[in-house]
């Protein structure tokens, strides 16, 4: 068994039901998993003697979170950042430009590409994340994302992405990139099978994930919840996103979105979807009737101008919100520290922009309020409530340590190392722990070497992009 003890945290913010936050406190790890919490006043003398522990950090200058929780990402999308093509585009078009190249992809570049994002993810505080891989040329398989996860040390949940309907059919991807259906489920059950663990603290969890309204049948979306909910597994797909995406749903299928979730069985705390920007109040009802969860990606929701998400309100209404960075084409970047604080800013001053039926004002979002849709939030997204999320006995070692003595902290944490994590300058985090184990140690990865990955990652995304033109 490992040992680890984080040390005299000037500040501990636990997420638990009481959002007790500790100074002074230490937190003692084993095999894994939180096993004790010392306040300020219990003795450490034991445990510091040599030989008690593995390591000890020295946490007097650091503010220590649960480790965050992404909900929604394309990792693979690290390859076409900043395409010039698609840089003003939104959702339908940028979709349309970035399809021809994405075709192009191989397992090389899901596997390196998906160590970049991860990296990044780790780097800002993120300790668990899932990826939507919809898109499976030359040989791709999800597997590939999967060994990047264990590479790495990120606890992952893979979701099976799919596309079956294409331009042909009135979808909107190329022929090219759709799979046939049958494939798609006999690929599903092979991966459940193969690799997802539901056990308390499990690292690897797979998901089933059909892309979107306008890209798959309404057949494929019965079976995989049928599939779906006969392994215990969880759905996820895209939903509600922009108006395009709205009048699509209306037009093809002549329902709302969230009637097409519900006429499908895409509805339950079994179920979570991605943007949800448009879902109407009807459809805000049924999510919280149904525990229905939401990624919410503010950051790629501002990049292709589809909206803003009344984070404030579906809260209020018991609608259960994650975040998420979304794909690293649709945000350029993947830093959940600063997903989170632009959550929190994007719902302020949404409710000065629209009525949103709350009253709240500049109050709209707190940074509590952020940091907890960050961690707690994306845990009960993702089903794993009773195992990540919070700074608890018993709940796995996730966390997050952020030095509070920094420049862009300077001012802001002698009052509030809290409040000043969300409202000053996002930065990288100082150490992050999954599962018991350091994998960021003062600012640099531990797992993997990062220039010749990066290296690699750059090579890469310009192959890629020229044998598109």
């Amino acid at each position: 068994m490992s040992t680890l003890l984080i040390h005299r945290a000037r500040c501990i913010a636990t997420q638990d039901d009481a959002q007790t936050e500790l100074q002074d406190a230490s937190i003692l790890i084993r095999d894994g998993l939180i096993e004790r919490i010392f306040k300020a006043d219990e003795p450490l003398d034991a445990w510091l003697a040599p030989g008690a522990v593995d390591e000890v950090i020295d946490a007097r200058k650091h503010v220590v979170i649960p480790g965050m929780v992404n909900t929604h990402h394309h990792m693979v999308q690290c390859l076409t950042r900043a395409i010039p093509g698609v840089q003003n585009a939104e959702l339908f078009s940028w979709l349309q430009g970035l399809y021809p190249i994405w075709a192009g992809l191989t397992p090389e570049m899901v596997l390196v590409s998906n160590q970049i994002a991860m990296a990044e993810l780790l780097l800002s505080g993120c300790t668990t994340s899932s990826d939507h891989l919809y898109i499976y040329p030359n040989g791709i398989r999800l597997d590939d994302s999967i060994e990047a996860a264990h590479t790495i040390g990120m606890r992952f949940t893979a979701t099976r992405g799919s596309m079956s309907v294409g331009e042909s059919q009135g979808g909107l991807p190329p022929d090219r990139v759709v799979e046939k259906e049958d494939f798609i489920l006999q690929e599903s059950r092979r991966l459940v099978e193969t690799y997802h663990d539901a056990s308390h603290g499990a690292m690897l969890q797979v998901a089933l994930s059909p892309c979107s309204p306008f890209s798959v049948s309404q057949d494929l979306m019965r079976e995989s919840a049928k599939l779906a909910r006969a392994y215990k597994v969880r759905l996820h797909t895209h939903l509600a996103e922009n108006d395009h995406d709205i009048a699509y749903t209306r037009e093809k299928f002549n329902c709302t979105p969230a009637q097409y979730a519900q006429d499908l069985g895409w509805v339950g705390d079994d179920v979570w979807h991605a943007h949800c920007v448009k879902l109407d109040d009807e459809g805000t009802y049924l999510f919280a009737k149904t525990s229905t969860g939401i990624a919410h990606c503010p950051c790629s929701n501002m990049r292709l101008s589809s909206g803003i998400l009344p984070l404030r309100k579906m809260l209020d209404a018991g609608v259960p919100i994650g975040l998420g960075v979304d794909g690293s084409a649709s945000n350029d970047a993947a830093h959940m520290l600063n997903e989170a604080r632009q959550a929190m800013l994007l719902a302020r001053v949404g409710r000065a922009l629209d009525d949103f039926g709350c009253d709240h004002g500049p109050a709209e979002m707190t940074p509590r309020d952020s940091l907890r849709v960050a961690t707690r939030g994306g845990a009960q997204v993702l089903g794993r409530a009773h195992d990540i999320g919070q700074i608890r006995v018993g709940y796995c070692a996730d966390l997050a340590l952020f030095r509070t003595d920094t420049l862009g902290m300077a001012g802001g944490a002698i009052h509030d190392p809290v409040g000043a994590l969300m409202l000053c300058a996002s930065q990288n985090a100082d150490y992050t722990v999954v599962n018991g184990r350091v994998v960021v140690r003062e600012g640099q990865l531990t797992t993997v070497d990062l220039g010749p990955l990066i290296e690699r990652h750059n090579q890469l995304a310009l192959q890629l992009a020229l044998a598109a033109r």
